[in-house]
């Protein structure tokens, strides 16, 4: 029993130090690249393949990288913080293309993959089939990333974001559909296939929207920001696992419960001040898995058994991109024609370039069986077709979008809209000084020192802005648009407010919206 004991000590203590490890370097990587500045040329999460590569080439494993800490431990917290964060009112406004890249995007990407490579190299259709799937999902972390830095239109992000969201999901789907096939174990079918998507698909629907409208109005009972923050993980974590063993989707149901506590839980449940410290929460989580995660693909690079591959990855490679092609241009133009969203050509021509693949895809591959003839190559072609998009498409992102005259004039827009929030603040404190009466122990002419040197701040502000909007017009529609959301948030607080007191049942559909839509005809 001592003998036990002490190897399974001995067992975490291993674990322990590679974590350290692991964590040690993902920290360094971002610690360097704030203090060069050539570093930040390179979205971080790219740099950290390319250190994870430079590991791998000297034959330095961090650790073994399994499916299952990818798929529950990593992939809950990574789609649940961008679900979170997705604002439902973008979403539906562009719900059609989203739902288009996702679900007919993901077939056309499946079909053309497994196609190109049972026709053009020695793998059976059943095997390619595994290795489209495998590839459909996309995982733009690091362009989402480079569209925000870089001011890029709020439309692109939400259709990159939108379509990454739901097509790991429907990708996920077809993995697990098509995996048994090739085992013998499944006798492929249109018919059963169909039956199974919407199962899977329904029952990670129906389970989000059980957990997420639970937690929701579980919290308009209480004022507990730590609590309400440990329940937004535990239903990111027990979502995922819930629905997996009641055989839906897992991916999906965390996907649709982030997005009911990010848009609506959040308002009716959590004052601004818990809101935000659960964002800045999530933020966290969410730097510190995809450090580890986009290391560790880098570091699981075996560049041997990828050169005994390169022709299959080389037509696995093309066969992406002529894809994603096909599904974005003819999709986006479908989209155009019914729909009142216009993506133009040079939007379509990013959002086909910056399609990356990433870890779902490394996940997918890994859970192959191990006893199904053919594994390695799938885990080869993925890898290979991961890092081709992570470090050629990846790189060169921003270049695109630089002669494509998508960037944004973002630091302009960052500074005017720091001028706005400090006219807010300062305002606020000028309304303090009007309604607060004149203490007797405070000095008369200090009170009215402090209220002058306020007022002369706050004239200087409204001077900056006013020179801001005089040269650049265009900066005009920041502070319309702010002003919406306060209306909207505060038609949401009061809702919220009134639900809380008991004096409403239910949360009301907004008004607000629909007044504010009109008024922007």
């Amino acid at each position: 029993m001592s003998l036990e004991a002490t190897a399974a000590d001995a067992a975490i203590k291993q674990n322990l130090e590679q974590f350290l490890v692991v964590l040690s370097v993902s920290l360094s990587v971002a610690t360097l690249s704030r203090i060069f500045s050539w570093f930040r040329q390179i979205p971080y999460t790219l740099l950290l393949v390319i250190v994870g590569l430079g590991l791998a080439f000297v034959d330095v494993r961090l650790v073994n990288l399994s499916p299952e800490l990818i798929l529950e431990i990593f992939l809950p917290p990574l789609l649940f913080e961008a679900a979170w964060n997705i604002r439902w009112r973008s979403l539906k406004e562009n719900w059609i293309p989203v739902v288009l890249f996702a679900v007919i995007g993901v077939i056309i990407s499946v079909i053309g993959i497994a196609l190109a490579l049972s026709q053009l190299t020695s793998l059976t259709l059943p095997i390619a089939l595994l290795v489209g799937a495998s590839l459909s999902a996309t995982d733009p972390v690091s362009v989402v990333a480079l569209f925000r830095e870089l001011g890029t239109s709020k439309k692109l992000t939400i259709l990159m974001e939108g379509e990454s969201l739901f097509n790991d999901g429907v990708a996920v789907v077809a993995f697990l559909l098509l995996v048994g096939i090739p085992l013998g174990t499944e006798v492929f079918s249109v018919t059963d296939t169909v039956v199974s998507f919407f199962k899977f698909v329904g029952i990670g629907i129906g389970v989000g929207c059980l957990v997420g409208f639970g937690i929701s109005y579980l919290t308009q009972r209480f004022d507990l920001p730590l609590v309400e923050q440990s329940l937004t993980l535990v239903s990111a974590y027990g979502t995922y696992l819930i629905t997996e063993e009641l055989g839906g989707s897992g991916v999906i149901s965390v996907v649709t419960v982030g997005i009911i506590l990010g848009n609506f839980g959040s308002r009716i449940g959590m004052n601004p001040r818990t809101r935000l410290l659960v964002s800045e929460f999530w933020d966290f989580l969410a730097f510190f898995v995809n450090s580890i995660v986009f290391l560790l693909i880098g570091d699981q690079i075996n560049f041997s058994s990828l050169s005994d591959n390169l022709g299959i990855i080389a037509i696995a490679i093309t066969a992406v991109l002529v894809t994603r092609l096909i599904s974005i241009f003819g999709l986006a133009n479908l989209s155009n024609i019914f729909t009142k969203v216009d993506i133009s050509l040079p939007e379509q021509t990013v959002l086909w370039w910056g399609g990356l693949r990433g870890s779902v895809s490394i996940a997918l591959a890994l859970s192959v069986p191990v006893s199904l003839n053919g594994r390695q190559d799938i885990i080869d072609t993925v890898f290979g077709v991961v890092l081709f998009t992570l470090l050629i498409q990846g790189l060169t992102t921003q270049w695109v979008l630089k002669k494509l005259n998508l960037v944004g004039d973002q630091p302009l827009r960052q500074e005017y809209s720091e001028l706005l929030a400090r006219k807010t603040a300062v305002g606020r404190v000028m309304d303090y000084f009007k309604k607060l009466d004149e203490s007797p122990s405070i000095d008369s002419e200090f009170y009215r020192y402090e209220q002058e040197l306020v007022k002369g701040e706050l004239k200087s502000i409204e001077e900056k802005i006013y020179k801001f909007e005089t040269e650049y017009p265009q900066l005009k529609s920041i502070a319309m648009q702010q002003l919406k959301d306060k209306l909207l948030d505060i038609e949401a607080d009061t809702y919220a407010e009134l639900i809380r007191s008991g004096q409403l049942g239910k949360n009301l559909s907004p008004v607000m919206l629909d007044i504010l839509s009109k008024s922007g005809e």
